[in-house]
Parts: structure tokens; sequence; C-alpha cells
């Protein structure tokens, strides 16, 4: 017993002192030989995954917004087009009143221009010298919508 004695004036009571506290938990490194493994974080690797679901989800939403923005786009075109089948027909030569959610069929006559009819192509006969263009709707706002279009349009 008298070969490993401690010398306490080597020991520096104040230094000691730095070295203990008492809330363990909030020291960056274990505090008894029992307590878990505290080892630092790679900030870098910290970082890059931040970083990677950062670009991913930011992705994922421009993604969405492109979809959005596509939509609205093939809706404008949608809009053009009823747009200007409408003005076509409204120009044409109608001999009755349309009705709204109704079909109706659009012609053009070789030297007479376009006209509205309530008779289908099918339903001609071969005394039809009319060009089908297109079967119409009337909608709500009077436009028209194409429901099919003809075989030379």
């Amino acid at each position: 017993m008298g070969k490993n004695k401690i010398d306490i004036s080597k020991i520096d009571l104040d230094e000691l002192k730095e070295k203990t506290t008492d809330k363990p938990g909030t020291l960056d490194h274990a505090h008894h030989t029992g307590s878990a493994v505290i080892k630092p974080e790679d900030k870098g690797k910290i970082t890059g995954r931040a970083l990677s679901a950062m670009e991913t989800q930011t992705d994922m939403q421009m993604a969405q917004i492109y979809q959005q923005m596509q939509l609205l786009a093939d809706q404008a075109k949608a809009l053009q087009a009823r747009k200007e089948i409408s003005h076509r027909i409204y120009q044409a030569s109608m001999s009755f009143e349309p009705l709204i959610n109704h079909h109706y069929f659009l012609y053009e006559k070789q030297n007479d221009g376009d006209f509205l009819s309530l008779v289908a192509p099918e339903e001609w006969g071969r005394k039809n010298n009319a060009t089908f263009l297109a079967e119409v709707k009337l909608l709500a706002d009077h436009t028209w919508q194409i429901i099919r279009k003809g075989p030379k349009s």
C-alpha cells in the first residue's frame, strides 16, 4: 500500500473544480465511466443531409407548381378554342334558337359559308352537299364546346 501514495500537494483543486458541475447533463463529454458515449457530430454530414432533404422537398414542390402551371395553360388553350369556335358559330347562319346543353352540328357550304344544324351528318341522306365541321354543345356561358370534329377539321 505504500507504493502508490497520492501526493496531495500536486493536485490543483481549482482545475478540478472547473471540470465538475452540478448539472452533468450540460457537459459535452461523459461525466463518469458508466455514462453513454458522446461523440461529436460531423457538421458537414449534418449539413449535407439537411441540404439533400431541402433539395428533394423543393424539387418536389417545384414539380407540383409546374404541373399546376401546365394545367392552367391547358385550360387557357381550351378556353381560347371555345372562344374561336363560338365566334365562328355566331357568324354562321342558323334558323332556330339554340338551347343550352343541347348538341348541334356545324357545317360549311362551299360558297354560302357556315351554318348550324339540328341534323347530324349520319342523318343526312345524299342530299347534303356541305362539309361537316364539328358537333358542338352550347354551354351556360353561351360559349360552344366542340364534342367531336369532322374529318376535315
